[in-house]
């Protein structure tokens, strides 16, 4: 592992899960830290676990558990999503390895967190978005609250708080220098989430009614639109400026779209963009506004987004060498960082004695 890795040096036990702890320690491995991953034996590998290899762990062998313990007391980081409780019975809790490794930041990623009166029950993205509101504001008027995939929970609300927790408490372990048990719940980063729409509505600048605010499609200045060809455009010229943009590539009349803040014309206004946005192909207009500020983009499917200039141009899906088929990339670490994994039986025997 290159020393010139902002995480390098950081060794991560992590017991394999779904969702969002693979994840956000697929997250850690690429930002350099050492993740040695640990599956029970026979397990299929579900997805994420790249840039780190795994090792296959019988938890109810106590040789294995001895093991496991001599990796921890090496390791700065334990990452588990189990449900409560799962851990302890294990002999593996946070109580437990406190004694192995006081400067231990033991993580627990659940969906409820490791208390309240759903903590035992199961779950999944959907069900916790649900709970926050989040899912609620994804809604037309007049339609059904729409889930994106399993982004806004998983790895939204759940990866990314897990790794932000993670690298807090080990900051926080070079001043104190003592470890910390983290309590990391989909549930809880989804609710922080909604934090704008939160101090909106409290200033009365968004409403529970599905699909009549300025981002959840209620502004026909911020919403999807069918094309000639039957696909997609994206609109969002929030900004009066922008919209102006917009008009004029949609060769609008001017004088026929003022007002646009007003509710009351949403639906005249609505049904304008609409009407010249089906005259050309998705592409066409892609092409139009590319080089403006119309804040018009074309909506692509994965397998078309790395033919995008400025997706090209980033660099940020890398086609994966030996995979067969359109669409077989790998999306790349915002920030430029990519490491290879080396055998999980390496890693071990370079932290503990096996």
């Amino acid at each position: 592992m290159s020393d010139n890795t902002p995480l390098s040096g950081l060794r991560v036990v992590e017991f394999l899960g779904l969702g969002p702890a693979p994840f956000g320690c697929m997250l850690l491995a690429d930002l350099g830290a050492e993740v040695l991953t640990l599956r029970r034996p026979g397990s299929g590998l579900p997805a994420l676990v790249r840039n780190r290899s795994t090792l296959e762990v019988d938890l109810k062998d106590p040789d294995a558990i001895r093991q496991v313990r001599e990796a921890v007391a090496a390791a700065d980081v334990l990452v588990e999503g189990f449900r409560p409780g799962v851990m302890e019975r294990l002999g593996l809790g946070p109580a437990d390895l406190e004694a192995v490794n006081d400067r231990l930041v033991y993580a627990r990623m659940t969906g409820w967190g490791q208390d309240g009166p759903l903590a035992q029950t199961a779950g999944h993205d959907i069900n916790y978005i649900a709970l926050t509101g989040a899912l609620h504001s994804a809604t037309r008027s007049g339609g059904v609250p729409t889930p994106p995939a399993n982004l806004l929970g998983d790895f939204g609300g759940g990866a990314m708080y897990l790794v932000t927790a993670i690298l807090a408490a080990v900051f926080e372990r070079g001043r104190t220098g003592r470890g910390s048990v983290l309590d990391v719940a989909i549930l809880d980063g989804a609710n922080y989430l909604t934090s704008m729409l939160h101090e909106y509505r409290s200033t009365g600048r968004w409403s529970d009614e599905p699909g009549t605010n300025r981002l959840d499609t209620g502004a026909p200045y911020y919403d999807v639109y069918p094309c000639a060809d039957g696909k997609f455009v994206a609109v969002g010229a929030l900004e009066a400026q922008f919209f102006a943009v917009l008009v004029d590539v949609l060769g609008l009349d001017p004088t026929s779209v003022v007002g646009r803040e007003d509710p009351a014309i949403w639906p005249a206004l609505r049904e304008q963009i609409a009407a010249a946005i089906l005259t050309r192909t998705r592409d066409e207009w892609g092409a139009l506004a590319a080089h403006t500020d119309a804040c018009l983009t074309p909506v692509l499917s994965l397998a078309e987004a790395a033919g995008n200039p400025q997706v090209d141009a980033r660099s940020i899906l890398v086609a994966e060498p030996g995979r067969e088929g359109e669409g077989s990339w790998t999306p790349r670490l915002p920030i430029g960082y990519a490491m290879d994994a080396s055998p999980a039986h390496e890693i071990l025997r370079s932290w503990v004695r096996v």
